[in-house]
């Protein structure tokens, strides 16, 4: 078999996984020319998958794709309810869903805008999307949890920064811990933004405290002091 009809095979095979709609809106997102063809995956969820993908100048791109069948429509909806921007929002698992990924598009370009360091969100298409590429020659950063800093406070430094630029932008990641942090060359990059709530929400405080709890706790097990009323009130100025 060639070379070309095995890409193409194992294009095939990639997409064989997926539902007939999810198929059609990569198929569309490739038609418009933001990615060629998914590569390997990065990581594998119950609510989602995330490939890299490559790109007609050969960089490469992450593909984020929340499953439709296994999502948890009740938990997304809970974080939803209360955000301003999805007020006129209609009800329906799939609504949910597409307006789910919309808002982790919409909070990531937020967030970037306000420096603050997460990858840059290129597109999005109902329950995709794409988003840049954190690693090196093709290698996917590792999470904070499987990589840990070499100079822990420094690191632990940067990311209370850019929970305080987060903040500033008036947004809570709602969801921070070693698990949605990767540790890119000794820095900080933020993921996961899809239950990023406004600080207007409801219980944006207690995502705020839970976020910071997830932060320090983790530090700690590594042997940094770390205080959380100190914490809190370097990112909020309160």
């Amino acid at each position: 078999m060639s070379k070309k009809s095995r890409s193409r095979e194992d294009f095939k095979t990639m997409h064989d996984v997926f539902d007939e709609f999810t198929n059609r809106t990569l198929y569309k997102l490739i038609t418009q020319g933001h990615f060629e063809g998914l590569e390997s995956p990065i990581s594998i969820g119950k609510e989602s998958n995330v490939f890299s993908a490559i790109r007609k100048d050969g960089s490469r791109v992450m593909v984020k794709i929340y499953r439709l069948e296994t999502c948890d429509f009740n938990r997304m909806y809970d974080y939803i309810k209360d955000d301003p921007r999805f007020i006129d929002m209609k009800k329906g698992k799939r609504n949910i869903i597409f307006s789910w990924a919309q808002r982790e598009y919409r909070n990531l370009l937020k967030a970037r805008q306000a420096n603050v360091s997460v990858p840059t969100p290129f597109t999005f298409s109902k329950n995709v999307l794409v988003l840049e590429f954190i690693g090196d020659d093709g290698i996917f950063a590792p999470k904070l949890k499987d990589a840990i800093p070499k100079n822990p406070k420094e690191f632990f430094e940067k990311i209370i920064a850019n929970m305080k630029k987060l903040h500033k932008a008036g947004l809570v990641h709602a969801d921070l811990s070693a698990f949605n942090i990767l540790n890119c060359n000794e820095k900080p990059v933020f993921i996961d933004f899809s239950q990023c709530t406004p600080l207007d929400s409801s219980r944006a405080s207690e995502y705020l405290e839970r976020d910071i709890r997830n932060i320090c706790n983790f530090f700690k097990k590594i042997g940094l002091k770390t205080d959380e009323a100190k914490v809190k009130m370097q990112i909020t100025g309160k």
